[in-house]
């Protein structure tokens, strides 16, 4: 079962969402909160699988509610950001603060049934190709600094994976790269991840943007 938190600050919103979930066997919602404060309370106490985060929100917007649930504890929650607005900065800053994916509003109610799952199963909503292009866009270059400590604990083949994650490539693509089978990719994607605490694929393209370790405009 997905333990959901709706956090939005019209109720009839969280109403529709909660309507929505109510279908879906596999789905429950286990809280609601109407503002920013709340939302990180609630995920704190709660511990849900996913938390539906609104970015316009009173006391505390979606993106700082989201950096701080991170910030506490990064692999507790994974949160989906929902805006009525399509716009590539707020994507960008929900995913520096730590969010998994990123719905508009207006989508349709199965978008945002799979949204859920998606993120549930610890996959990112957002194609690694989307994320790198906002990255790119948004987070110039980084200024030189020491390897993280983490990162010189990759192995050279995680390294390299990391490097085709971060450039936006699939499994199957990084498989056919270097001539490997999709499923020893995983494998190598797994402990990435594992090794850099993150939770998904589109925080490892953020992370490797936002350390230097892929520049924007690579190839």
């Amino acid at each position: 079962m997905i333990r959901v938190l709706l956090a939005d600050d019209q109720a009839m919103v969280r109403a529709g969402f909660r309507l929505i979930l109510a279908a879906e066997a596999d789905i429950t919602v286990v809280g609601e909160a109407g503002d920013g404060i709340e939302a990180v309370t609630s995920a704190r106490r709660l511990r849900p699988d996913v938390t539906l985060m609104d970015i316009r929100m009173p006391r505390l917007d979606g993106i700082a509610a989201t950096r701080r649930l991170v910030a506490h504890d990064p692999i507790a929650t994974r949160i989906v950001v929902l805006t009525t607005f399509d716009v590539d900065s707020h994507v960008y800053d929900a995913l520096r603060a730590g969010a998994s994916g990123f719905l508009l509003k207006t989508a349709p109610p199965e978008d945002l049934v799979r949204a859920i799952r998606i993120v549930a199963s610890g996959a990112g909503l957002l194609d690694p190709a989307v994320t790198r292009r906002v990255i790119e866009q948004f987070a110039g270059t980084p200024a030189a600094r020491p390897v993280p400590p983490e990162v010189a604990a990759l192995t050279e083949r995680e390294l390299e994976v990391l490097h085709h994650v971060a450039r936006g490539l699939s499994n199957a693509e990084i498989a056919a790269t270097l001539i490997v089978s999709e499923a020893t990719v995983k494998t190598h994607v797994a402990r990435m991840l594992g090794k850099l605490g993150l939770r998904d694929r589109v925080q490892a393209v953020v992370y490797a943007y936002e350390n230097g370790v892929v520049r924007p405009g690579a190839g």
